[in-house]
């Protein structure tokens, strides 16, 4: 899966697959500087959701797990 420039995040949905939860749409994106490959995305964080990528209020999803990127939505598995 090619990366996709950040603006083109903003505004989508984010669905967990495993859970079919809806984590809510992408809050911001971080990127490797020296590739400008997006290494992962940020959705808003949720008290039901606790995993590793949990800080605060915000959850980062890394690249890898993004399944699948759609007009509106975004598919993840985590």
């Amino acid at each position: 899966m090619n990366s996709s420039k950040g603006l083109d995040f903003k505004h989508k949905e984010v669905i967990n697959i495993k859970t079919g939860e809806k984590l809510g749409f992408v809050l911001d994106v971080n990127a490797d500087l020296e590739t400008g490959k997006i290494t992962s995305i940020i959705v808003p964080g949720n008290t039901k959701f606790f995993n590793l990528f949990s800080s605060g209020n915000e959850i980062t999803i890394p690249w890898s797990s993004i399944k699948c990127i759609g007009s509106e939505i975004i598919l993840v598995e985590i």
